[in-house]
Order: C-alpha cells, then sequence, then structure tokens
C-alpha cells in the first residue's frame, strides 16, 4: 500500500497542508478538518490530470499519513488534551509544553518522540475500551 504522506501546519489564516512525497497534493481550511477534506478534494482532482501530477492510485491502495508540526498538533489537541494531560502523557512538563504549542522553542527529536509515543499510547487504551 502506498503511503501519501501529507505535512500539516498552521498559521494565522488556518491550517495549510501539502503531500511530501506525491506531487499536486494541496490542502487548506481554517479547521484541520476542512484542511483534511480539502486534500480528500484535492486527491479526486489530482486523479483527472495527465503526466506526471495525476494521482494514479485507487481507493484502498494509498493511505495517507499526517505529519503535523508541533505547534499545529498542540493546537488542534488543546481543547481536548490540556498541558497538564501532555504531561502525564508524555513526562514533558506544562511550561515546556507551553513553549512548544506557542512555538516559542521547537522540541528536539527526543521529545517529538515522547510526545509521538504518548499520543500513540493513549490511542491504543481508548482503542481497548469497551462500554
Amino acid at each position: 500500500m502506498k503511503k501519501v504522506k501529507i505535512l500539516i501546519e498552521k498559521n494565522e489564516d488556518g491550517y495549510h497542508a501539502h503531500s511530501t512525497n506525491v506531487p499536486s497534493i494541496y490542502g487548506y481550511g481554517e479547521t484541520l478538518n476542512e484542511c483534511k477534506a480539502n486534500i480528500l478534494d484535492c486527491i479526486d482532482l489530482a486523479r483527472t490530470l495527465d503526466g506526471n501530477n495525476k494521482f494514479t492510485y485507487a481507493d484502498g491502495e494509498y493511505q495517507l499519513i499526517y505529519n503535523f508540526d508541533i505547534v499545529s498538533l498542540l493546537d488542534n489537541y488543546k481543547g481536548v488534551i490540556s498541558n497538564a494531560g501532555f504531561e502525564r502523557l508524555t513526562g514533558i512538563n506544562q511550561k515546556q509544553m507551553h513553549h512548544y504549542a506557542t512555538g516559542m522553542t521547537k522540541p528536539r527529536e527526543a521529545q517529538k518522540k515522547k510526545i509521538v509515543e504518548g499520543l500513540h499510547k493513549l490511542g491504543q487504551e481508548l482503542l481497548a475500551i469497551e462500554l
């Protein structure tokens, strides 16, 4: 299965995205969900193109992999997970998480890894829940 890597970044206008490994795939939106929907619309449009810019993968033949810059990730989930929650998930103190969320500092690779692992662990725990 082909992995289509999508880099999502936030700025003052909203969310912007582009594929880092497939040409002609771009998206934008005021919210993350709008941006993701716009990426899917762009893929539909790119299927109609000719030449190197044509998206040649059928549904089920590719998987979208979303890569976030740290500010976009933390901004998107700030209403769901507080800095205290991120501290419990990652072991990174709240003040440092605030610095990452506001762009004051950028996390080192080890810190990025802690954030990703913490979120993946939470996801696995949530997937195991039955009510």
